[in-house]
């Protein structure tokens, strides 16, 4: 039997299993190779190095930083780029380079340097998940520690103020999303119809950007006027991690509504529609993909309307 793979994690909000974009990195690769990871999300209890995060820990091994994770899966022969060419691996590389290089330093800004993000959001959010007195401290030591990597790849002449690199870190960013939009195109993955390291690697980085609910939100507002980055991340968040997120089942039990079943129906029908003819009605796309999340949000009120029928006691009405 195979050693146990555990993963240690920032768990999740706003509809994603974690906020944190490595550990996303890491749990969407594993999802594309099939690799079999418990999951452990970090709360106030956690008493191992949150510096580390994430950690993917076996009987015989301890693995720290995405990219040591991914080639030790790899090793293990979950490998979700066996199908790439020799090109395709090169650029797989080149594009990670400036995600690193370009987008990076943008989240980061976006997180832990914003104040208003920061005291708002970020600083909150992992504070609750810290137990005291450290949740007192070690945001600000993640804060410190994000401003110190982005001053030491970009606070370099003739960017030597904090403002300048700040201008310069987000036109970086929009650029790099730009390139990633292109290169993506209208293709499901990038590299066709099979999810890759590229694809973990694009999707750590930008769902939480996507999904996080940001008091100051330039990239963001970017982001989401390219449709199908946005595409792409909430596909792969329906299709590998959807069951996980909310641990709700579509199909309601049978003594529900028999008109809220048909309501659930139809969204779902009007959505299969709409996927089958959008690659065939270009013009409007932009238009269909908006009408496909406000259905999406419709079905999963269903779901979760139909979830909270089943806790309920069943009451009958006694006619005179």
């Amino acid at each position: 039997m195979a050693a146990p793979l555990e993963l240690s994690c920032w768990g999740g909000g706003w509809g994603l299993p974690s906020v944190h974009s490595e550990s996303l990195v890491v749990m969407a690769y594993a999802k594309f190779s099939g690799a079999p990871l418990k999951v452990n999300v970090i709360d106030n209890t956690w008493k191992g190095s949150r510096g580390d995060v994430p950690v993917l820990t076996t009987e015989d091994n301890i693995v720290s930083q995405p990219a040591k994770i991914l080639n030790f899966l790899r090793k293990q022969k979950y490998n979700a780029d066996y199908e790439l060419s020799a090109k395709q691996g090169a650029d797989t590389l080149a594009y990670i380079a400036l995600l690193e290089e370009k987008l990076l330093p943008a989240v980061l800004h976006t997180f832990w340097v914003e104040s208003d993000n920061y005291f708002t959001v970020t600083k909150p959010w992992f504070a609750s998940r810290i137990p005291f007195p450290l949740s007192l401290i070690l945001p600000g030591r993640m804060s410190k520690g994000a401003l110190n990597r982005i001053l030491l790849t970009r606070g370099v002449p003739p960017l030597y103020h904090l403002r300048e690199v700040e201008a310069q870190i987000y036109r970086d960013a929009k650029e790099c999303l730009n390139l990633l939009s292109n290169r993506l195109g209208t293709s499901q993955f990038f590299f066709g119809d099979t999810p890759s390291t590229l694809d973990a690697y694009v999707f750590g980085y930008l769902a939480p950007l996507y999904k996080v609910r940001f008091p100051k939100v330039q990239l963001q507002e970017h982001l989401k006027q390219l449709f199908n980055l946005c595409r792409f991340c909430d596909d792969i968040l329906n299709s590998y991690f959807r069951l996980s997120l909310g641990g709700i089942s579509p199909a309601g039990p049978e003594t529900v509504d028999a008109n809220l079943q048909k309501l659930t129906q139809l969204v779902n029908k009007e959505s299969n529609l709409i996927e089958k003819y959008k690659s065939h009605v270009p013009l409007l796309k932009h238009f269909l993909y908006a009408l496909q999340k406000h259905l999406e949000k419709i079905r999963d009120l269903l779901c979760t309307y139909l979830e909270l029928q089943k806790s309920l006691p069943i009451t009958y009405q006694v006619d005179g």
